[in-house]
């Protein structure tokens, strides 16, 4: 489908060419890229209300900065699609987020004008702050760096490390621009939140502070003296008016603001300034998530990555099975966790941020005084769960597998170490999909296995994910101090009949799924539904393949093991994880432990970043769909010779 730009948008192919457009036109850039964005994304999909929030800062940033000698950094990268129309992509981004395609995502392989490749939040000062220290030891003096962090993000403990740091360099030509629209995916929470909506509501302090700031230039005469003596003086009036010292301020930032984040020419004016004005500071813009599109910036969060829609009428475009179909995984867990709730009181539930992606939202609803969103801070959520196991609660810490690298130390250090029961449920394990490599659940398997003190398991359907939950919240589960960790994938599972009554599972006991003569295929979590197929097609070529589903990494099941060696001399093992560490390595480790010489393939995550794309075919580019299963195990058992 044609999708034509805007008069004034379409021959803008760079930032430089927006620069060529006197100021007066930006306001008609805006509302042209604002419709282009509405455009591409309703017949295409991709996120949404984050790059319609930032459509004015976009344009007024690129107009004032000398991108991409500037250095401009996203946080996240949610709301850089107006960025990237900007900056050379406009023709290719109906290929956003598709197999082959953009990245979502600012990525710097892909252009120069993406200083620094995101995804993950509350990187930006730290990326930011670095490349102004490193231009200023390059020698250059005039390269201004920007960091455009949103109020979500900034709960980040990384973001208060980097603020923290850069207030100690007064020499830096860093800027901070914090988006503030009270949203990251799910609303805004903790005390940053109020504290930012104290500044943006307080029509005192604005009234006073423009007041000032007219004063100041009043009082121009009397030279810089007089600048010196009104800031002295707004920052008082900030500390008296607000009833509080300002953050941002006691970290040594210059704080201005908060302005309007759709008013495109105060923008340009208010940046113009701030290029002139030496050190660390921070500008706060108040914008709304979804602006321009009415029902978008009525429900947030459901606008945040809509998929395709009807751009008049605002219908999301829902596929209507024709039979039941399986529920989200992460829908699983949900519902699960409140019925484990329901029975069990010691039940309680921690997300960092991602209530509605994980389906938390499900016990915080039913259960609102046992279910924490602790903000985007997921080492705080590990260690918080920590506390609270400490003093008999079962805590179902759920995050995304690629989040949950971010707390690596403090799985280790506040809850291995001190043998201490949390149950870690990590959504998204294996390839997210069109997000790509930064959300990739690649690693999990990995880097749990190698911990003292835990158990490593994936369910290969719907009922093996309730099962697990409930074994994980036993009291004889939990007595036997180690964490738990179940991962599951992005998406659907295989069981539209999935309420299946709640049964226990022996830690560390596998299952033969069918048995076989030829060859065995060893899987562990919901790839093995690729091994079913697989032998299904093995089965009508007449080869007879067994296929056994571990469920547990660690403990790995090693009676199960021992009958599997004794028996095949040819293996295959299958996951949707890293080779690298991963389950595959493990069965390789039992067999060199135990003497076996079996002939073994192992399947899974190569030792390369895989770019975004569906997940069928991330699995079909790794080998590891079903007919790449079938395949290895045609060229192991047949011709003897892998391919």
């Amino acid at each position: 489908m044609l999708i034509t730009p805007g008069k004034l948008l379409a021959p803008i192919q760079t930032p430089a060419d927006l620069r060529k457009l006197d100021a007066s036109q930006l306001t008609q850039v805006s509302q042209e890229l604002r419709q282009y964005i509405i455009d591409m994304v309703s017949v295409y999909g991709g996120h949404f209300g984050a790059s319609l929030g930032v459509v004015e800062l976009t344009v007024a940033l690129h107009y004032v900065f000398n991108t991409p000698d500037d250095q401009l950094v996203w946080d996240v990268g949610h709301q850089a699609y107006g960025h990237k129309i900007l900056t050379g992509r406009r023709d290719n981004f109906h290929t956003n987020r598709l197999y082959g395609g953009l990245s979502g995502f600012p990525k710097r392989k892909e252009s120069p004008y993406d200083a620094f490749g995101v995804g993950h939040s509350s990187t930006s000062i730290s990326a930011a702050l670095g490349m102004a220290v490193g231009a200023k030891l390059d020698g250059k003096k005039n390269q201004h760096s920007i960091a455009v962090i949103g109020d979500g993000a900034m709960t980040g403990g990384m973001a208060f490390e980097a603020m923290n740091h850069a207030g100690s360099l007064n020499d830096t030509n860093l800027l901070i621009i914090l988006n503030d629209n009270c949203m990251s995916i799910d609303p805004n929470v903790g005390a940053l939140k109020e504290y930012l909506t104290d500044i943006t509501t307080s029509h005192t302090y604005n009234r006073v502070k423009d007041d000032v700031w007219n004063l100041l230039g009043r009082m121009s005469q009397f030279g810089k003296s007089a600048r010196e003596i009104v800031s002295r003086i707004e920052d008082g009036l900030k500390a008296t008016l607000l009833k509080q010292s300002n953050l941002f301020e006691s970290l040594n930032l210059r704080y201005f603001g908060p302005i309007d984040g759709h008013d495109v020419d105060h923008l340009v004016a208010v940046l113009n300034d701030l290029k002139d004005i030496p050190g660390p500071k921070l500008l706060h813009c108040v914008t709304v998530k979804g602006k321009g599109f009415a029902p978008a910036e009525k429900d947030q969060t459901k606008w945040h990555a809509p998929g395709k829609f009807d751009k008049i009428t605002g219908e999301i475009f829902k596929k209507i099975p024709d039979k039941p179909q399986p529920p989200k995984y992460q829908d699983v867990f949900g519902h699960t966790l409140v019925e484990l709730a329901e029975k069990n009181p010691k039940v309680v539930g921690v997300t960092p941020a991602m209530p509605s992606g994980s389906s938390m939202n499900i016990m915080m609803k039913a259960f609102p005084e046992r279910s924490f969103d602790v903000g985007i801070a997921e080492q705080h959520a590990v260690t918080f769960s920590a506390g609270m196991a400490t003093q008999g609660s079962t805590v179902f810490c759920n995050i995304y597998s690629t989040f949950m690298q971010r707390a690596f130390d403090q799985v280790i250090h506040d809850v291995c170490i001190q043998e201490l029961p949390v149950v870690f449920c990590l959504d998204r394990a294996g390839f997210a999909g069109a997000d790509g490599p930064t959300h990739h659940g690649a690693y999990d398997i990995a880097y749990m296995r190698c911990i003292p003190n835990m158990i490593v398991a994936s369910p290969m359907n719907e009922q093996e994910l309730r099962n697990l939950m409930y074994t994980a919240q036993l009291d004889e589960t939990q007595a036997g101090k180690r964490a738990f960790t179940i991962r599951y994938p992005r998406g659907e599972g295989v069981m539209p009949q999935w309420r299946t009554p709640l049964e226990k599972i022996q830690i560390g006991q596998g299952r033969c799924v069918k048995d076989g003569e030829d060859a065995a295929i060893l899987t562990i979590g919901h790839i093995g539904n690729y091994a079913t197929k697989a032998c299904e097609m093995l089965e009508k070529e007449g080869m007879s393949v067994a296929h056994y589903d571990l469920r547990f990494v660690k403990p790995l099941d090693e009676a199960l093991l021992h009958e599997v060696f004794r028996k095949f001399d040819k293996i295959i093992t299958v996951e949707d994880g890293c080779l690298q560490g991963g389950m595959g390595s493990a069965v390789l480790e039992f067999m060199g432990d135990h003497g076996y010489t079996a002939r073994l393939q192992r399947l899974g995550i190569p030792d390369r970043i895989v770019e975004h794309g569906e997940q069928l075919e991330l699995h079909r580019e790794c080998g590891f769909d079903p007919e790449g299963i079938a395949r290895a195990t045609r060229a192991l058992v047949g011709a003897g010779v892998l391919v």
